[in-house]
């Protein structure tokens, strides 16, 4: 257990555990995530001053989250900074080797993830999503499509349009794309989802809506697959699959990058409409989540304590 702390990064833990945090404590949390590299090399009198805090707090803070004192997360801090810049330097973007221990393949899996998300937004055409959330801001109907990993995250994009009073549906099994497609007209959007941009079902069911008039969009890691060939907008992710990692990580991690993006933008353009119904569809299920404490355990029901 100790190593494992050790090791973790200190900055994790403290992100997790900030709201259950005193106020004061939350200000030290503040210093410390803002700059990790510069707390380090501080002492508790400039790291106090600089929350506006005391030394005691700092201490308590240090003890809230399961560091000794503050000589204890200088340490932690300098160490997650060096293993931060000794990460940059390392190539940790190739192939996943059979050999690899345990500790490689983390490394190798959360950089390639990471690394497709900003490679990702680093190459996205906001021109291009502007006009996909105006259209789907402005559609009667979205219909999302996507096989096998895809259409988990076609799930997650009809799942988020619905909460904000999106009339949208997802739809997976290829006969029920083709007919829900024919069922389109102008002003609808269908919107499909392809790593490789090369899924027969995909695209045949994006052929179709275009087909019946609708707006049709792609979102796929290749903008000349022939997916682009059917769709009025394409969008494209960055992903670089790796050994045990073709078609359902980095690429769905890229994936729900875009679509967190296009969710925000919709509902932006409805933005009272949505805050309203992100309320009422969360006090509806409210009721179906246990109380916790800030610690994570489970709130007694008797006490509420």
């Amino acid at each position: 257990m100790t190593t494992q702390h050790t090791e973790s990064s200190p900055l994790v833990r403290i992100r997790s555990l900030l709201p259950g945090l005193a106020r004061a404590e939350q200000r030290v949390a503040k210093v410390v995530l803002d700059s990790p590299s510069t707390v380090a090399r501080r002492s508790i009198t400039e790291v106090a001053e600089a929350a506006g805090t005391s030394e005691t707090t700092v201490t308590r803070f240090c003890k809230a989250i399961g560091v000794g004192g503050y000589p204890e997360l200088r340490i932690a801090l300098a160490a997650d900074t060096a293993r931060s810049e000794a990460r940059a330097e390392r190539d940790l973007g190739g192939e996943i080797a059979p050999d690899d221990d345990l500790a490689s393949v983390v490394g190798k899996v959360t950089y390639a993830d990471a690394r497709a998300v900003e490679e990702t937004s680093a190459q996205l055409d906001v021109g291009v999503l502007e006009k996909v959330v105006d259209a789907i801001a402005g559609a009667k109907r979205v219909d999302v499509y996507g096989v096998g990993a895809s259409a988990f995250v076609a799930a997650d994009l009809q799942q988020k349009l619905h909460r904000i009073g999106r009339i949208s549906f997802a739809w997976s099994d290829t006969h029920i794309m083709l007919t829900s497609a024919a069922v389109l007209g102008k002003g609808d959007v269908a919107f499909a989802i392809s790593h490789t941009g090369a899924t027969q079902d995909t695209v045949e069911a994006l052929r179709e809506a275009r087909k019946a008039g609708a707006t049709t969009v792609a979102l796929t890691n290749f903008p000349t697959a022939p997916i682009s060939e059917v769709a009025d907008l394409v969008l494209t992710t960055a992903a670089r699959e790796t050994t045990f990692r073709s078609g359902a990580m980095a690429s769905r991690i890229a994936q729900l990058t875009v679509v967190d993006c296009l969710f925000i933008g919709v509902a932006q353009r409805h933005l009272s409409e949505s805050m309203r119904a992100l309320d009422d569809t969360r006090d509806a299920v409210g009721s179906h989540r246990l109380e916790t404490r800030h610690d994570g355990r489970r709130k007694s029901r008797e006490t509420g304590k």
